[in-house]
């Protein structure tokens, strides 16, 4: 027998408990999938679409079931999860059986065990659109009163995602950031090697960098890197 539904008002409350700087994005994307799933008051399975540049990809789901209910979208390039991600509207389908909108995917998830669903867009970012998809293996699984909670809830999942992105895209260019101030450092280091050599100018010096670059076909940073690795070397062993 499945556990009672979580309050929607008690899945609210954890959802805006997650602490983004602590956890991932899929981690995030996976906690909305599974409170989606415990706040609805009708047995369901939830997946996330995420889609960029028009490839929609399932990020998060609570049961392959949900997973290959996308999967077949994706594979057809349309469906309620690819339509709802691209106009951020609701799109129930109270009965597969009995949907013309999209007929191979309702008859193909009919013989899967889906009798109905609704997808929730989810407004991300320009770049990143999504929809929070939940399916029911009985017809007419989605009330107005059920309808109405999930909407509520994909609002909150649509800031928690937001905020996600956000903060997985500010670590992903300071990690960037970082990785450029160090190549910078090493670059002037071998410069200075260089420059000590040869008694040449930090424009020569570069250039020298440069040469080697292209002509053993590596990264600036690693020749510069090589090079001051084997001075370092050098120092250790006199």
């Amino acid at each position: 027998m499945p556990p009672p539904p979580t309050d929607p008002a008690d899945a609210f409350a954890e959802l805006g408990r997650i602490k983004l700087g602590e956890v991932g994005l899929d981690d995030v994307l996976q906690r909305v999938a599974e409170l989606a799933k415990r706040a609805s008051p009708t047995p369901v399975e939830v997946s996330v679409t995420l889609v960029r540049n028009n490839i929609g990809h399932t990020a998060a789901f609570t049961d392959d079931l949900a997973r290959d209910m996308d999967e077949r979208q994706y594979a057809q390039g349309r469906g309620p999860c690819l339509d709802a991600a691209a106009s951020g509207d609701v799109l129930p389908v109270p009965d597969l059986t009995a949907d013309d909108r999209w007929p191979d995917w309702a008859e193909r998830g009919a013989k899967a065990g889906v009798g109905s669903s609704v997808s929730i867009g989810l407004p991300i970012q320009d770049a990143v659109v999504g929809a929070l998809n939940v399916y029911a293996r009985t017809p007419h699984a989605f009330d107005d009163d059920t309808v109405a909670v999930l909407e509520t809830f994909a609002a909150y999942a649509a800031v928690a995602l937001a905020n996600a992105q956000l903060y997985d895209s500010t670590a992903t260019l300071a990690r960037q950031m970082q990785e450029a101030m160090a190549s910078r450092a090493v670059i002037e280091q071998a410069k200075g090697i260089i420059m000590a050599e040869r008694r040449c100018t930090p424009t020569e010096a570069f250039n020298v960098l440069a040469k080697v670059s292209q002509d053993s076909n590596r990264k600036v940073r690693d020749v510069a890197q090589a090079l001051v690795d084997r001075a370092a070397g050098k120092q250790s062993t006199s």
